[in-house]
């Protein structure tokens, strides 16, 4: 009886967690695409426009960004590297969701 009463509660307990789980996955991915919205809105800010033009331009700076670029690899997301970007970016995107909301 004791056996049953906790595989009860086991399964009564598991959606939650699986809901605590997509709801943590849900914000994470809010608070990337907030910062990918608001990263692509201030693109077009007049006051660094002419820079990212001049960047753009820049032959070496683009070399470089593509071979840091390189180092992350989205078919390997548990690599220690992108686990740290990842909460870079989580942690960028939230503190600009909660400033803006």
């Amino acid at each position: 009886m004791k056996k049953i009463l906790c595989l009860g509660l086991m399964i009564a307990f598991m959606p939650f967690g699986s809901a605590n789980a997509q709801m943590a996955a849900l914000n994470k991915a809010k608070y990337i695409a907030t910062l990918k919205v608001v990263c692509d809105h201030k693109m077009n800010d007049e006051d660094i426009v002419s820079d990212l033009d001049r960047l753009r331009e820049h032959e070496k700076f683009r070399k470089s960004l593509a071979k840091m670029v390189g180092k992350l690899d989205n078919s390997k997301p548990n690599e220690a590297k992108n686990q740290r970007i990842m909460r870079i970016l989580e942690r960028a995107g939230r503190e600009i969701y909660n400033e803006l909301k």
